[in-house]
Formats: structure tokens, C-alpha cells, sequence
């Protein structure tokens, strides 16, 4: 398996990963399937300073993860949101985590120290994951979003990526690292 930056090209077969969350789950509170044109603009806003990644075996994507800007503003920037989807032939084969490791180490070597990640719950797996990636359950935003006929809680999750020091220098955007 290759883990590598995703490109724009990568737009419908990571789209495909993505479009039966949005459709079928409240994984994810999106409502409508973007197009392939709007995903991939997705992938290129957020390269210009965070890590997109995909994992690929025998030229068949089976995964993908990324980071995004937490909050707008400045006292933020040292804070991302994170995100992992697996296709259902990669479940159990190790993918998320990989792409995690990877996109963990990426975003320690630009300057981020933490990690947050949202989880609609219940969602057992995705929480036991992330608590397998080191994350701690910091709190549920209760009743936040409305999906699929309900109103669903989000558990968040926090993963300090490296010690917190005083004076942080600005993060890097990813391309500087490449």
C-alpha cells in the first residue's frame, strides 16, 4: 500500500469513498453528494496548508484522510480538525491508522499542537479508533445537528501532537515541507 498526497485527479474515487457517508449515514452532516468538480476544489483549498492524503493498493484508492483549520481565528491556528475515511474493501486492514500516523507526523512537522476530531455519536468504532490514535473524549455537543429525521450529538476528541511551548512560531503551509 502507498500513502501519497492526493490530487485533484483523486477527486471522484475519493468521492466515492465519501458519497454513501453522506447519503446513507449522519456520519457525516453533510446533506448532498458535492460534484466531483466542487471535491476537488475541496482538496486544493486544503493543500494549500494542510496535508491531504490517500491510500492507494493495486491503483484502487481505499482511503483518505486530511486536516482542516479548527477555527478562524488567530489563537486558533495552532489547532486543526482531522478526518479519515475508509472504503469497506480497506476495513481492518490497518488504513486509518496509517493515513493517521502519516498525516500526524505532517502536521507535527509544520507546527500544530492539537488535534480535534468530531465524531456524530454513537459511533463506537470511529470513538474507539480515535482513542487508539491517542485521543481523549473532551465533550458532547448535545442535539447539534439535524440529519436523516433527528437531532445527533457530537463527542470531540483531543490529541495534543507535541508540547505545548511558549511563542509558537506560525504553522507552515504543507507545501514548504514537500
Amino acid at each position: 500500500m502507498t500513502i501519497r498526497f492526493a490530487t485533484p485527479d483523486d477527486a471522484p474515487f475519493i468521492l466515492a469513498i465519501y458519497a454513501p457517508y453522506i447519503l446513507g449515514t449522519t456520519i457525516t452532516f453533510e446533506y448532498e453528494v458535492p460534484t466531483v468538480a466542487e471535491f476537488a476544489a475541496r482538496i486544493q483549498t486544503i493543500q494549500q496548508q494542510f496535508p491531504y492524503l490517500v491510500a492507494e493498493l493495486d491503483g484502487q484508492i481505499l482511503g483518505y484522510a486530511y486536516a482542516s483549520k479548527h477555527r478562524d481565528r488567530p489563537a486558533y491556528q495552532w489547532s486543526v480538525e482531522t478526518s479519515v475515511y475508509v472504503h469497506p474493501d480497506g476495513y481492518r486492514r490497518g488504513i486509518a491508522r496509517q493515513l493517521y500516523t502519516l498525516l500526524f507526523e505532517f502536521l507535527r512537522r509544520q507546527g500544530y499542537y492539537n488535534a480535534y476530531a468530531g465524531i456524530t455519536s454513537p459511533n463506537l468504532k470511529s470513538e474507539t479508533f480515535h482513542r487508539a490514535m491517542g485521543f481523549d473524549y473532551i465533550g458532547t455537543y448535545a442535539n447539534i445537528g439535524y440529519k436523516m429525521g433527528g437531532w445527533h450529538d457530537v463527542a470531540w476528541f483531543q490529541l495534543t501532537l507535541q508540547p505545548h511551548e511558549l511563542n509558537p512560531t506560525n504553522p507552515l503551509p504543507i507545501g514548504l515541507l514537500l
